[in-house]
């Protein structure tokens, strides 16, 4: 089953975007699939 894994802060310029790609290729390298999807809601 999957999992889903949301990184979220209501203030822009934090890092979200960045956390998001590095855990991504961290799980991606162990040998998961992996996909991210980066939106702004504003």
């Amino acid at each position: 089953m999957a999992k889903i894994v949301v990184v979220t802060s209501g203030k822009g310029g934090v890092g979200k975007t960045t956390t998001s790609a590095a855990f991504a290729s961290g799980l991606a390298l162990r040998g998961h699939k992996t996909a991210v999807i980066d939106f702004d809601v504003g």
